[in-house]
């Protein structure tokens, strides 16, 4: 059970942050997620100073500027005037909602209501322009003189898709309806009338009433909070069904409304409209008899968040329903389209080009015909203008040559339409259902660590997955564990990186506290810092760790273990950089025991210090540092500050300690090219009249209301953190993924191109691209690293020229400076940073980054912004046909994964934003292997032969209709029933191509994994091209004609009528193309073989039943058909003449010309793989390109 000390009452304004997802560079107290950490500013309210206030206009006149903000600057940081905020009467909800109502608390995530569903249901699915087409056949085949169908069959085929997938959607939306009954009725304790809380239904809460919200409950609505069970205001909430992070935060009440009970609380509230932000906020609070307070992000807690450590807390719903900003954020995955569907769309325009020029022939033909026997038609068959059945002659009706030939024109529409297959979308839609189930179920991509499997977040772009070329992925946390460990640290200029881990453990109050972790800690340092080399030497590795120590945002949490008098301590905080630092300082004797509202106590070398926090200037990407005013015990004010080298050697005090300054340097220097995330640390301490100062404006920066709020805190910041005294730096290791080189390497055979872009610094990219096996020592690298656009331009020409001279000097394919493809020479590594690529991602200079970095082997991006990662995907998606893969794991990587063809987000330690924006997500980066090599092999080869089949198989039986119109005088009259032509592709031959697209495998796993270069089949279109289309439809053709001719020679001269004909040709054809499949089919399974001779069982006793209703034509044909032995000779001819070409052509392609997958099929066949000598030799004649 864990309990908890007060903690810091973290000040909300004291810095407007970061943008979720920033790039903090090599800063290792804040990740490249960190940014989204809560402002934090404080000031204690004990031993306040009485000097006098200071003007914020004198921090202008200072000298001071705002930082220029980022382009994607958030929400929150943005300057809003007071019309444009949102007034909540506290304890008042119906003066809040006056004039204009506001939304109630209740939550919608269904899309239909029992109106609406039928209507948006079939709105939706008609999006695809081939349902229309269909539909508009339907409604041709409904107008009498073009009804070739009965209504019903005509009516059938789209009614079976179109009701497919509305069960499909409806049962999706009664799922979130349940869930949205259940969430909606849940209850909370609102402020009644009478002072005391009573329950009310969550969906009831209104805008402006007072919530409570005991431990261990979810929070209702988003809630600014006015008091809590703790006497200083803290409350600790977990947001992991928010972010998916487990660690707690803090959010706290202001003293304002801490100290007035519940049932008398009242005040007006401003602040921002509803927006995304879940990371800010921004408002203020007039309390009666008080001035305005500011409020900030850490006196929020939003709806879903849940209270923890905290026995209760009190707030006033600001946002409800939704405009909460968790229900402002529940977007789904971006909609994507597979390549594999967009390139048939290719195919769909020739079969409809085929299906016009079919039906066009038909029409020219039936008018000639019409012409040359107008003065025979009274009593010819099909035309025939006279009825002679009845007593007396009557007329049927005919229009003429004109009219019935455009009639001929649109009936042979109606009778090819097969053409384009119907059953082809929702057979996509099953067999992609399956994949992924099958995907999601797969134990090898399941994280032991995380617990936490497979996912598919998209259903349409499996096949995707088997023809990756280029791989963006993100460094810390998607390539590394995002676990950091303090390996070592340089204090004073000199190295310590030794030492062994020992368990380090304080006294306090008769209680033993042990840090959760251990550190390795260097005797020489210890030694120093217990003033073995001198009073200043130690005084400054103490101040080094006294600012690891207080410098941060980290929760103390003393947790009981089985032995009473023994807590643990557990560092909580959103950074693991800053809790591996809070953890060093802990070990080397500067233990975190608590935090309050206004001051930290650290037990120091065996002796418990209080230190008053005065403000703390949070993390923001412009700064790319972060601060602490700290009242010491000894009434001095010190500044401790840390960040990025570059962002601290610029603020450094000039002059002094320029040996330590240039030590600390080649120490930054040798971390980096170890891999390690590096951080600088230093120190100033403040005269009473620079504090004076600096509080002053403080006080007055976080008083002001919406407007300018944020300008004035930064520069604020700006101001105070210069002539800082450097005293020392970090070296926090971030340890490699189980299984990263290797999936590198195997990508890397597979003829992936795996580029990194990372927010690191150059030298720590380089090192893990190094220890990754990303890079090698074989590589020529091209750096480039430029501050100016002409420097860019030069650097890129003179990149474009070595990489051409090396190309030139290599053998192998021509590269894609002057042709077609990559080098297979020379590799190139490309590293550029990401100032460089300020410049560079301009529309001249982007053709020249293309050329180079498409020779590259592999690509380096050092300090790239979000929007950077995502301009770096654009380049090579908008410039090529190679499909893009991007991977990461923090809210910095969202830009990236969704402009990237495939998005996969990692399960990590850095919330859920990149999940709950990709496409697929997994827990470790070595799942990429197993992903693409063998599932996205597995569904890239069976949905490419899934459409080619279902444009074979309908192909067939649209050709054997017209070769009987030709011989029936062009009348469009079918001899296969209305029926059996309906069901043929949504029955007789659906199930088994549906099977095989989920099942069927060519290669094993162990043979894709063995041999990645297998995985270039994709990238080539080796199984779904133009030419693969062409040679179908002639395949289909020559099959038609052998099941149309063979049955019409045989009973040339019998007096077996069209109906009986009609059902040997839909069982010659049904036993054709199922045997067709079961010739393709490479791994049988007891599922396989029940689908497709189920299907050729079921076709005949569908023929038979309708055969035997004796209202429908062909009465009783099947049975005087299937009774004598020529319809048997008739079947076995037409399969064997039908199938000895494609089993010819088979045979011969597979011995003479054989593909990668077939040499490894016969690998597969001949040896177990485990014990091949040969094999090696054997896959080197796989192509490279």
């Amino acid at each position: 059970m864990a309990t908890s000390r007060p903690v810091f009452h973290p000040p909300n304004d004291l810095a407007a942050p970061a943008e979720p997802g920033s790039p903090v560079m090599v800063a290792p107290l804040l990740p490249k997620s960190s940014p989204r950490r809560r402002s934090l500013s404080s000031r204690s309210r004990e031993g306040r100073t009485s000097w006098d206030a200071f003007s914020v206009e004198n921090l202008e006149r200072s000298g001071s500027r705002p930082v220029a903000s980022s382009p994607s600057k958030r929400a929150s940081q943005r300057e809003i005037s007071d019309d444009e905020a949102r007034l909540v009467y506290i304890s008042d909800p119906d003066r809040t909602n006056q004039p204009l109502r506001f939304v109630d608390n209740s939550i919608r995530t269904a899309k239909y209501s029992v109106l609406t569903f039928l209507p948006r249901n079939l709105f939706e699915q008609f999006h695809r322009v081939a349902y229309v087409y269909f539909l508009i056949l339907v409604g041709l085949n409904q107008i009498p003189q073009l009804g070739v169908f009965t209504p019903a069959a005509s009516v059938l085929p789209l009614a079976l898709v179109l009701g497919v997938t509305a069960v499909k959607d409806a049962y999706e939306d009664w799922r979130r309806h349940l869930s949205d009954r259940t969430e909606n009725t849940r209850t909370a304790h609102v402020l009644a009338a009478g002072g005391e809380f009573w329950p009310k239904r969550w969906k009831d809460i209104l805008v402006g009433e007072v919530v409570k919200v005991a431990a261990d409950e979810t929070l209702p609505c988003d809630m600014v909070v006015l008091a809590t069970s703790d006497p200083t205001g803290v409350a600790y909430v977990q947001t992991i069904n928010l972010d998916g992070e487990s660690n707690l935060k803090t959010r706290y009440a202001k003293q304002e409304t801490q100290s007035t009970p519940p049932e008398a609380m009242s005040g007006l509230i401003r602040c921002e409209k509803p927006n995304r932000n879940i990371y800010g906020f921004l408002g203020g609070v007039d309390v009666p008899g008080s001035k305005r307070v500011s409020l900030g992000p850490a006196n929020i807690i939003l709806r879903g968040s849940e209270l923890k450590n905290t026995s209760w807390v009190v707030g006033v719903a600001v946002y409800t329903g939704q405009e909460t900003k968790v229900m402002l954020n529940s977007s789904g995955a971006p909609s994507k389209r597979s390549r594999l569907e967009a390139h048939m769309n290719r195919e769909v325009i020739l079969l409809a080009v085929a299906l016009i020029t079919l039906c066009s022939i038909i029409t020219i033909l039936a008018g000639v015909w019409l012409t040359n026997h107008r003065d025979e038609l009274d009593d010819l068959p099909y035309y025939r203008k006279e009825d002679f059945s009845g007593p007396e002659a009557d007329t049927y009706d005919y229009y003429g040559v004109g009219l019935e030939t455009l009639i001929s024109f649109l009936k042979s529409v109606i009778i090819f339409q097969v053409m384009i297959p119907i059953a082809l979308y929702i057979s996509m839609e099953l067999v992609r259902l399956g994949q992924a189930f099958l995907m999601m179920q797969d134990k090898n991509m399941f994280d032991e660590g995380s617990k936490t499997s497979f996912q598919c977040r998209a259903l349409n772009i499996n096949e995707d997955l088997g023809q990756i070329k280029y791989v963006f992925s993100d460094k810390t946390g998607t390539l590394t564990e995002n676990k950091m460990e303090f390996l070592c640290a340089s204090v004073g200029g000199v190295d310590y990186s030794g030492g062994e881990e020992e368990a380090h453990s304080i006294s306090v109050a008769g209680k033993t506290l042990r840090p959760k972790m251990t550190v390795k800690t260097d005797p020489e340092l210890m030694n120093v810092m217990m003033g073995g080399k001198g009073i200043e030497k130690a005084k400054q590795a103490r101040d080094f760790f006294l600012a690891l120590a207080t410098c941060n945002t980290i929760v103390p949490i003393l947790v009981d273990t089985a032995e009473p008098s023994l807590k643990v301590i557990d560092y909580q905080g959103e950074s693991p950089d800053e809790q591996a630092l809070v953890y060093a300082a802990a070990a080397y004797g500067f233990t975190l025991v608590e935090r309050t509202s206004g001051h930290i106590v650290v037990h120091v070398l065996g002796e418990s210090q209080r230190y008053d926090v005065f403000g703390l200037h949070e993390f923001d990407s412009d700064r790319k540092r972060m601060s602490v005013v700290i009242g010491c015990p000894d009434k001095t004010v010190k500044l401790f500050a840390k960040g990025a080298d570059n962002s601290m050697f610029g603020v450094i005090q000039k002059g002094r300690d320029l040996d330590v300054v240039r030590a600390t340097q080649t120490d930054l220097l040798a971390y980096s090219s170890l891999g390690l995330r590096t951080l600088v640390v230093g120190m100033r301490e403040l005269s009473k009249s620079e504090f004076k100062e600096w509080q002053s404006a403080f006080e007055n920066a976080n008083a002001a209301a919406l407007i300018g709020r944020g300008k004035l805190l930064r520069a604020l910041a700006s101001n105070v953190e210069r002539n800082v005294h450097i005293l020392g730096a970090s070296g926090i290791e971030d340890k490699l993924q189980q299984g990263v080189p290797e999936a590198i390497e195997s990508m890397r055979q597979a003829g992936i191109k795996v580029w990194v872009l990372t927010g690191d610094k150059q030298e720590t990219a380089v090192s893990i691209g190094f220890s990754c096996k990303l890079l090698t020592n074989d590589m020529t690298q091209i750096v480039i690293n430029s501050s100016s656009r002409e420097s860019c331009k030069k650097s890129l020409q003179d990149a474009v020229s070595l990489s051409s001279k090396l190309a030139a000097a290599s053998p192998g394919p021509e590269n894609i400076l002057t042709g077609t493809g990559p080098s297979s020479g020379v590799p190139l590594a490309l590293v550029i940073d990401g100032t460089s690529l300020v410049h560079v991602l301009e529309k001249e200079l982007e053709d020249e980054l293309f050329k180079v970095a498409t020779v590259c082997d592999v690509v380096l991006c050092c300090r790239v912004a979000p929007l950077q990662k995502a301009g770096i995907v654009a380049l090579i998606k908008n410039r090529t046909d190679d499909m893009t893969l991007a991977i990461g794991d923090g809210a910095n990587d969202v830009s990236m994964i969704q402009m990237a063809d495939v998005g996969i987000g990692i399960s990590g330690r850095e919330g859920r934003q990149a999940v709950m924006a990709s496409d697929f997500a997994m827990g470790q980066f070595r799942f990429l292997v197993p992903l693409l090599l063998v599932h996205g092999h597995w569904n890239y080869q069976r949905m490419a032969y899934m459409i080619l089949y279902n444009f074979y198989r309908n192909a067939v039986l649209v050709f054997i209709l017209f070769w009987y119109v030709l011989y029936t005088a062009y009348s469009l009259t079918t001899a296969i029933s209305d029926w059996n032509t309906q069901l043929y592709s949504i029955v007789y031959t659906a199930l088994p191509t549906i099977v095989v697209g989920i099942l069927d495998k060519d290669l094993s796993r162990k043979t894709l994994l063995k041999y990645p270069q297998l995985y270039k089949a994709g990238q080539r279109d080796e199984r779904y091209n133009l030419r693969l289309f062409i040679l179908t439809m002639m395949d289909s053709i020559w099959q038609s004609i052998a099941v149309f001719y063979i049955p019409c020679i045989a009973y040339g001269r019998s007096d077996v009528d069209g109906s009986g004909l009609g059902d040997l040709w839909i069982l010659a054809v049904v036993l054709l193309v199922n045997l067709h499949l079961a010739m393709d089919v490479f791994r049988w399974n007891w599922i396989t073989h029940a689908s497709l001779w189920g299907c050729i069982i079921a076709t005949v006793v569908c023929v038979i039943i309708l055969d035997s209703i004796r209202m429908l034509p062909g009465y009783w044909a099947i049975f005087n058909m299937m009774g004598t032995g020529l319809f048997w000779v008739c079947l076995l001819g037409i399969i064997v003449s039908a199938l000895v070409p494609r089993f010819t052509t088979k045979v011969l392609t597979e011995y003479s010309i054989p593909s990668d997958v077939q040499i490894a099929r016969e690998l597969e066949k001949i040896q177990n793989l485990s014990t091949a000598t040969t094999s090696a030799i054997l896959m080197n004649t796989f192509s490279q390109s």
